[in-house]
């Protein structure tokens, strides 16, 4: 976490404020988030299948992703009154108008990285 007035955060915000690829890029730059939200497009899920369905990936790491996901708007956190309390995520309408540069971003990796 950074400081809101380190020289780096001041410098972010600005260049998020004048450019669209930059600001998009710092929502879903984080290293689990473009997964997430890929793994989302197929409808809602609860935490633990999207902890399966994302290898590797921290605990704490996920939750935090999920937060930032959930704080910038991206994804909902549905939270079911049940015991066991059941917790389900979603894209939400701004997720889901980003389906197209996910796919895009998917087929230009599996067409490029390189392989062994």
């Amino acid at each position: 976490m950074r400081k809101e007035s380190s020289t780096n955060t001041l410098n972010r915000k600005r260049l998020d404020a004048v450019c669209g690829t930059a600001y998009t890029i710092s929502l879903i730059g984080g290293r689990w988030k473009a997964s997430i939200l890929y793994c989302l497009m197929g409808g809602k899920m609860r935490y633990n299948e999207l902890r399966r369905s994302i290898a590797g990936a921290s605990e704490r790491i996920l939750v935090l992703q999920l937060r930032e996901l959930e704080k910038d708007g991206l994804i909902k956190r549905i939270v079911h009154a049940e015991v066991p309390p059941r917790v389900e995520y979603e894209l939400t309408e701004s997720g889901l108008s980003m389906k197209p540069i996910l796919k895009s971003l998917s087929e230009w990796g599996n067409k490029y990285r390189p392989r062994d």
